[in-house]
């Protein structure tokens, strides 16, 4: 199944969690993503770093499951990092400006220290 997303979260501390994603973020998965985070915030996890290093495609839809999961955790008094975005993603971010919106770090560690 070329189109399946795989998600898992580390807990990071009571409130810090790391959204591992794996696979294409597309229309097909994005629903799933907007679940994970919507799971995530409700078991207490605000700060999330999303780590899209194995995720090879990003859509429209998949832009909007990580808008809806910044706000689902932005609601809660938190806020949503991005990390380790490869080519496609982070051309992406750039060219619909939401780089700009959601904080973009090289890799996981520094997008967990963003937060310290």
């Amino acid at each position: 199944m070329p189109n399946r997303i795989e998600s898992s979260i580390d807990a990071r501390g009571s409130d810090l969690a790391i959204m591992h994603l794996s696979g294409r973020l597309d229309f097909t998965s994005a629903a799933e993503v907007k679940q994970a985070f919507a799971e995530a915030v409700a078991n207490g996890y605000r700060r999330i770093v999303v780590n899209l290093g194995n995720v090879s495609f990003i859509d429209s839809s998949g832009l909007s499951a990580l808008v809806s999961g910044l706000r689902t955790a932005r609601e809660a008094g938190g806020d949503v990092r991005v990390a380790a975005a490869g080519q496609q993603p982070s051309t992406l971010f750039s060219l619909t400006s939401l780089d700009q919106v959601f904080q973009l770090y090289p890799t996981v560690e520094d997008g967990v220290n963003g937060y310290e």
